[in-house]
């Protein structure tokens, strides 16, 4: 059954059908807010997706750039060691005392830069957040001990 425009007495609408004419605009506005709703959440996840395909462009691009430059250290690194060598050629050092002088820079370092990879690795692990998350049960106890 259709909802009537009838008044009461009282001047208050008469239901017919279960739904009063407010409720029948309430719904109206509750479904089309829920439409907008599902329109701004599809335009925002649109955008999120397009926005992460433009910064994984931009990360392949920037990962290729950084292989080049690498290759390019590498080389001027090589180049700058050949010409160490020929240089110390050049003052009257062994060609092959020379290649070891070389070899023995670039071991060192190496060893240098290994040690500061070392040193900083262990800031990795997150070593204060771990201590600040450990249960206080546990540093009663330690503490409790003779």
């Amino acid at each position: 059954m259709e909802p009537t425009n009838a008044l009461s007495r009282a001047g208050e609408p008469i239901v017919v059908g279960g739904v009063a004419p407010a409720d029948s605009g309430l719904l109206e506005d509750v479904k089309s807010l829920w439409h907008e709703l599902r329109g701004l959440v599809h335009d925002q996840l649109t955008l999120a997706a397009l926005e992460t395909r433009s910064a994984g462009n931009s990360l392949v691009t920037m990962i290729a750039a950084g292989v080049m430059i690498a290759v390019l250290l590498v080389s001027a690194w090589l180049g700058i060691m050949g010409a160490g060598v020929l240089w110390l050629i050049s003052i009257g050092v062994m060609a092959s005392t020379a290649m070891l002088l070389a070899v023995t820079a670039n071991v060192v370092l190496a060893l240098i830069l290994y040690d500061v990879i070392h040193r900083q690795s262990r800031h990795l692990q997150f070593p204060a957040t771990l201590r600040s998350l450990r249960p206080v049960t546990s540093k009663l106890q330690a503490s409790d001990k003779p």
